[in-house]
Formats: C-alpha cells, sequence, structure tokens
C-alpha cells in the first residue's frame, strides 16, 4: 500500500533540489533526468504493487486537466 503520509522534513528543500537538478538543461535532457531519477526511485521501493498505485495516482486526473486548461485557452 502507497504510504501517502509526509515524511519529508524539509519538503521546500526537496523541492529546491529538484528545479536545481534541472537547471541549464534542455526539454529533452529535463525529461531524461526525470526518467532517470524515477527508475532509480522506483528500483529504491522495490515493490510493484506499490509502484502501480503510485502510477495511477500520479496519472489520475492529469488527461482532464490537459484537456481543460486546453479548452479554456
Amino acid at each position: 500500500m502507497l504510504d501517502t503520509t509526509l515524511h519529508l522534513a524539509d519538503p521546500d528543500a526537496f523541492y529546491e533540489a529538484l528545479i536545481d537538478m534541472h537547471r541549464d538543461l534542455s526539454n529533452d535532457e529535463s525529461q531524461l533526468v526525470n526518467a532517470k531519477l524515477i527508475l532509480l526511485l522506483s528500483n529504491q521501493i522495490g515493490d510493484m504493487d506499490v509502484l502501480r498505485e503510485a502510477m495511477s495516482m500520479a496519472r489520475g486526473g492529469v488527461a482532464a486537466s490537459v484537456v481543460t486548461s486546453t479548452a479554456s485557452v
């Protein structure tokens, strides 16, 4: 079961580090770095059920929000 309890001692520091990781990268490089980070963290988690739950949660509502934001333009 996916645990969504906040475990980050300093969420703002994590977000800043995540943004810094992308600094000065092209869009393609940024997407590659994201993919590598996802694979590294997925390996750390190691539980396919948890990973599937996280993927489902991450995808939830994304397609609808893209259509909605595009329609309002």
